[in-house]
This record gives C-alpha cells, sequence and structure tokens, in this order.
C-alpha cells in the first residue's frame, strides 16, 4: 500500500496528469514562432465554426436556404425543406452558395502549393505563404468577407440576409450549472431534463472520448509520439466539468482544428495557448461586429467542414477488408437519418451481436492421420463451449464409424471459465462411454493449472500434438508420416474447416 501511494504522489505522476510541468521546462523559443502562427490560425478557424455550431446546439433551423421553422429530424428536415422551397430566400441562398464556393477554391488552392523549398524566389515564397494561410483561415476569411457584404447591405437599409444578430459580450458569469428551468408553462425539474437527454447523456461522452482518443492516435502516429488514453479522459473529462461553471456545451477533440494545428506547423501545446487567447479577445472586443455575420456563410461554414467527414471510400474499403462490417456502418448511418444517439447505439448494438457471435462460435479445424486432430482456432469460453462440444459429437463421434481416437489442440487457448471446465468434463465422460480415446495437447500453463485444480476425471494431456500422437502410435508413428505431412503437426496449413 506504501509504494502504491508513493507512485501515486510522486512527481512523475504529476507531470503525467499536469502535461505542461514535462514540456515547459524544455520549451525553446525557436518553437514560439511557429506556436504562435499555429494558435493564431486553429483561432481564426475556431471562432466561425464556434458560431456555426452553436445555431446548431442552441437555436432553431435556418442550417443555407434562409427557411424557418425546419423540424430536426432528418426525414421531416428534408420534406418541410421541399415543402417550403418556395419560401426561400434569395439573399440566403446567393450568398450561402458564393461563400461555400470560396471554401472549397480556398482549400483546393492550398491543396495544389508546391512544396516550401529556400530556392524559390522571394516573390514566390511570399505569394505561397499567402494562399498557404488563407487557405488554412479561410473560415475565418470567408466569414468576414461575408460579413462586410452584409454591412454594406445594412448600411443602405437593404435586409438582404438572415443576421446573426446580438451576441453576449465576455464570458458568463461563473456559477453553478443550472439544475431546473423556467419555461412559460412551468418548471422543469433536474430528473425531467434527464429524461429529455435520453440516451444522449451516454452516446455523448462516449462518441466525444472515442473521437477524441482516435484523433490523438492518427496524429501520435504521424509526429512519432505516443498518448496516454487515461490523460485525455482526464483532460476532456476536467475540460467539460469547469466548462459547466461557464454554460459551456460539451467540448471533445476535433479531427479539422487538429489537422489546421498540424499542418501549420505547431512544435509544443503552447499553440493551445495561442487559440484560447485569440477565442477570449474575439469574446471579449469583437462581438458588436458578430452582429453582421450572415447565417447563410456560418451555414456554408458547417457544410464544408461536416463534408470532409464523409468518406465513401471506406465502403469500398470495408467491402474489400470484411463485408461483414459494412452491416454495422450502413445500420449506423441509416440510423443517424433519425436521431443521431440511435444510429451510434444501433451500430453498437450490432457490432456487439457480431463479436459475440464469433466468441460464441469459434473456428475449428480438423485434420485426420488415422487419429483426428482438433484445433481450435480462438479461446474457449462460456458462450464456445457448447458449440465447441456440439461440433465434436457431430463431426467426429457420429461421423466415423468406428469412431477415431482424437486429439484436441489447445494452442490458442489462453483462459478458461468455470462453465468451460465443466463442458470439458462432460465432453470426457461422453467420449470415455462411447470407447473413445480423447487426448489433449499444448495447454498453457495457466489453462492446465485450472484444469488440474478441478480433478477431472480422465484427462490426459500432453505438452504437443506430436507427443499425442506417439503415445496413441508409438515413437516411430511421425516418422512413418510423409515429409509434406509433418510440418502439419505445428502448423495451421493442411487443416480443413
Amino acid at each position: 500500500m506504501a509504494s502504491v501511494l508513493r507512485n501515486c504522489c510522486s512527481y512523475r505522476t504529476l507531470e503525467r496528469r499536469l502535461p505542461i510541468l514535462a514540456w515547459l521546462p524544455h520549451y525553446s523559443f525557436q518553437w514560439l514562432r511557429m506556436d504562435l502562427l499555429a494558435g493564431v490560425t486553429v483561432g481564426l478557424t475556431v471562432v466561425p465554426q464556434a458560431l456555426a455550431y452553436a445555431e446548431i446546439a442552441g437555436l432553431p433551423i435556418q442550417n443555407i436556404l434562409g427557411l424557418r421553422d425546419i423540424p430536426r429530424q432528418f426525414f421531416w428536415e428534408v420534406y418541410y425543406t421541399f415543402h417550403n422551397i418556395a419560401e426561400t430566400r434569395v439573399g440566403d441562398l446567393v450568398l450561402g452558395l458564393v461563400c461555400t464556393l470560396l471554401l472549397v477554391l480556398l482549400k483546393m488552392m492550398k491543396k495544389q502549393l508546391p512544396e516550401k523549398s529556400d530556392q524559390l524566389p522571394l516573390l514566390n515564397r511570399v505569394c505561397s505563404n499567402i494562399v498557404s494561410f488563407t487557405g488554412t483561415a479561410r473560415n475565418a476569411v470567408v466569414v468576414v468577407a461575408a460579413s462586410l457584404v452584409a454591412y454594406c447591405f445594412e448600411s443602405q437599409d437593404q435586409h438582404m440576409f438572415t443576421l446573426t444578430g446580438k451576441t453576449a459580450q465576455g464570458l458568463p458569469p461563473f456559477q453553478l450549472p443550472a439544475f431546473s428551468d423556467s419555461l412559460s408553462n412551468g418548471t422543469v425539474c433536474f430528473t425531467e431534463m434527464l429524461q429529455n437527454f435520453g440516451a444522449g447523456l451516454a452516446v455523448v461522452p462516449l462518441v466525444g472520448f472515442l473521437e477524441s482518443i482516435a484523433i490523438a492516435k492518427a496524429f501520435a502516429s504521424q509526429n512519432n509520439y505516443r498518448i496516454d488514453p487515461n490523460q485525455e479522459l482526464i483532460a476532456i473529462g476536467s475540460s467539460n466539468i469547469l466548462g459547466s461553471f461557464l454554460s459551456s456545451y460539451p467540448v471533445t477533440g476535433s479531427f479539422g482544428r487538429t489537422a489546421v494545428n498540424s499542418q501549420t506547423g505547431v512544435c509544443s501545446p503552447a499553440g493551445g495557448i495561442a487559440t484560447g487567447a485569440v477565442v477570449l479577445l474575439s469574446l471579449a472586443f469583437l462581438t458588436p461586429l458578430f452582429f453582421y455575420i450572415p447565417k447563410a456563410a456560418l451555414a456554408a461554414v458547417i457544410i464544408c467542414a461536416v463534408s470532409s467527414v464523409f468518406d465513401l471510400r471506406i465502403v469500398a474499403t470495408l467491402w474489400r477488408v470484411k463485408k461483414l462490417d459494412l452491416l454495422p456502418f450502413l445500420i449506423s448511418f441509416l440510423g443517424c437519418f433519425w436521431e443521431i444517439q440511435y444510429g451510434i447505439l444501433a451500430g453498437i448494438a450490432l457490432s456487439g451481436i457480431i463479436l459475440f457471435f464469433n466468441i460464441a462460435r469459434p473456428e475449428i479445424k480438423i485434420a485426420n492421420y488415422g487419429t483426428v486432430i482438433v484445433q481450435l482456432q480462438s479461446g474457449l469460453n462460456f458462450p464456445a463451449v457448447e458449440h465447441v462440444c456440439d461440433q465434436l459429437y457431430q463431426r467426429v463421434l457420429e461421423a466415423a464409424n468406428p469412431p477415431h481416437s482424437v486429439i484436441l489442440d489447445c494452442l490458442h487457448v489462453s483462459s478458461i471459465d468455470y462453465t468451460t471446465v465443466n463442458g470439458l468434463r462432460e465432453l470426457i465422460q461422453t467420449f470415455q462411454q462411447k470407447r473413445v480415446c480423447l487426448l489433449f495437447s499444448n495447454f498453457q500453463p495457466k489453462v492446465l493449472s485450472i484444469l488440474t485444480s478441478a480433478q477431472i476425471e480422465g484427462l490426459r494431456h500432453f505438452d504437443s500434438t506430436e507427443a499425442a500422437l506417439q503415445h496413441l502410435h508409438g515413437d516411430d508413428y511421425t516418422d512413418d508420416l510423409d515429409e509434406s505431412e509433418k510440418p502439419l503437426l505445428h502448423r495451421n496449413d493442411g487443416f480443413s474447416s
């Protein structure tokens, strides 16, 4: 206990939980320029995206046509969008399409840039840097440009676009989260809030954590560093707990902004400090300017951000690698059209069913050398033991007349439970009643220890399949096998499913 406490309270543990203690003492001022550039660039991406996502999270759908009062469910949303298509605001539509086109063009321009080289002329390098920065901060560039256009029209008293309107300045007051809410027709208590959240109460934290881990692993492999999933969980949990005191929305990792951070050349987590500073300065001084941001421009930002996540190539990859994995993919995809949490839960449930089916139906390979050798290709646990025993009854005891001796190769069995022990006991008794010899080989020490302590009558085991064959047929038996057959005693080749 004392050693555990010492490890928990050590400075090394503190460094793991507060990573700034590890990297700040070794920080190089040569990194400062790149960290500032990356932080500011990400900040210029965060602010317009946050405004856009806030529209989705808390305000009525108004998602590029300027339509109002559109339901959130996908099918109803599509229906009412086309039903009310005549009410489309031309200004919002034109501006939204132009903003979308600009975002796509800026992204394409950045991708077409040549690799940086000091041998290029100075003018080429300057132009390349300008295009690179503009393409990286394209969300902010497009939103600012659209806001200027909207301001020009508003100053001429021409209300062509639906605007964001007044935005609260600064941070909300630091206070306990509200555990009830007052509505016009009464008060919603905490238990009713939980009921309204429904499955999202579990799905949102789960998806947020899984997304963060996936993003962290992807960039860790690219940039040659390791991540600590426990630390990721602590960081996300702490951020959301502290954020709740400032009326924050749930936060998690972002693939798009992490990609921007990486592509801009960030050198340390100090880039996040610069990003936070940009966001705080925007809240403190720029919120009056948010009034003129057109909602159509924010809709274009959302569409372009989300479209990059939708990758049809995954379908071809799944079809080529394992067709069965397409089933949970499609179920999740189609389920999310109705409600995202239902689609995610349906995909998780179906993936669990497939996983449990594979566990309960392990692959069995059989070879016949006069003695039948049965090799289990995966673990043996309580969902699988009944299936394995049934297969041995049907394919060995009933198929052969008279039945052959059997060797059960347990090389791939790494653990067993009480139900498995009972299943093997019944299997041995059945073979004894049929007067058929059943031997076991290649038990791992841990498994053998459990079986020995269970004191199963009639259990006979050998260190190798070859030793079991020699016990049945004599020491010269394996020497009489063809050279092509001998390797089959040690490998899976030649076994038939």
